[in-house]
């Protein structure tokens, strides 16, 4: 049976990547009619390799990635997915940088233009958030969820971190940023993110 092709969900990835959500990216998604497509700065290079986060000394997942975040437009995917563990604090690295000047990293400029383009929905899981700390102006005062080890970095960057009782909460929907907590909750993350794409 052919699944019709609904369109591209981008996934910005970088080395110590979340090998639980990866898996299930590639599983769910294209089972659902999207595209998976991975991406990210290549600095130059035509194609980079990136692994997943170790576990047990072995790292399980890796992936080839030949698209350039600088070279994309977000309205060419109906979503943009930042990816767990510590991938997104790498994409927010910046060579040079200046006091006062906003976060120059390709990822953090191509999230700003993902963030102010019609009917494309955000994602973020677990440590994720990372990458939009680095512009303050794309969390403050949404509403979110993250890993707990993050939550000062969030709410720093003014965001509104929403908890049950002593815990996050798995998951939050604000406008066109869906956040979930971390990988234990990735199916739900994922069903709830294809629902709000196809609302539009």
């Amino acid at each position: 049976m052919t699944i019709e092709n609904k369109g591209k969900i981008g996934v910005l990835i970088e080395e110590h990547f979340d090998g639980t959500e990866f898996r299930r990216f590639n599983e769910y998604f294209p089972e659902q009619g999207y595209e998976v497509e991975y991406i990210s700065h290549l600095w130059g290079n035509k194609e980079l390799h990136f692994g997943s986060n170790p576990e047990n000394d072995q790292v399980e997942f890796h992936v080839t990635v030949t698209t350039e975040v600088k070279d994309i437009n977000p309205a060419d995917y109906k979503g943009i997915i930042c990816i767990g563990a510590y991938a997104m604090d790498r994409l927010r690295y910046q060579v040079n940088v200046k006091k006062g000047q906003k976060n120059q990293a390709p990822a953090v400029v191509f999230l700003r233009k993902a963030a102010n383009t019609d009917n494309v929905k955000l994602g973020t899981i677990c440590h994720s958030l990372w990458l939009f700390c680095a512009d303050p102006d794309l969390i403050k005062g949404k509403k979110v969820t993250c890993a707990h080890n993050i939550i000062c970095d969030v709410e720093n960057a003014g965001a509104d971190v929403i908890y049950e009782g002593d815990v996050t909460t798995d998951l939050v929907i604000d406008g066109n940023l869906i956040t979930g907590k971390h990988p234990g909750m990735v199916d739900q993350f994922m069903e709830t993110f294809v629902k709000e794409i196809e609302k539009n």
